[in-house]
């Protein structure tokens, strides 16, 4: 088992960290950006080139059956899935194969809505305690759901 994170936006790499320990699971931290992390031996940083997909692309090459991929990105977590990643938002939501082509879909409509209307019909909710609190849950269980199937 591994867990790969879409890190430049992500708000829970304290407790990916807390819980990677916990579990003796390495992580790769991938960004566009020098991003600083705790000097541990399970933990590596990518800094991947500043192209548009860049990060995405490369979590997508490392995604398979042992990773566990933490992203709010949609369109990354499809790929990841594909490739029998388990995937978690930093919400601590799933993404499954069977609710992803929905949440793609709904991404492109509100794509849509926001450049016919500009940004006043809003956009997710602000990231709450009990968004960490979930997170930590969902990590947690897929770890131990991976190491039971042998991962």
């Amino acid at each position: 088992m591994r867990i790969l994170v879409d890190a430049d936006a992500c708000p829970v790499k304290e407790e990916i960290y807390k819980v990677a320990f916990r579990h003796a699971v390495p992580v790769e931290i991938v960004s566009n950006q020098h991003l600083r992390i705790p000097a541990h031996p399970l933990l590596t940083r990518t800094v991947v080139g500043a192209s548009f997909d860049a990060a995405d692309d490369h979590i997508a090459e490392q995604a398979g059956p042992d990773a566990v991929v933490v992203t709010a990105d949609i369109l990354l977590a499809d790929r990841c899935l594909k490739a029998g990643a388990t995937v978690i938002a930093p919400t601590g939501k799933p993404f499954t194969l069977a609710g992803i082509g929905a949440a793609v879909a709904t991404r492109a409509i509100m794509a849509d809505l926001r450049a016919g209307m500009g940004d006043n019909i809003g956009g997710p909710a602000p990231f709450a305690k009990a968004d960490r609190s979930r997170f930590l849950s969902a990590l947690d269980e897929a770890l131990v759901r991976g190491k039971r199937a042998g991962r």
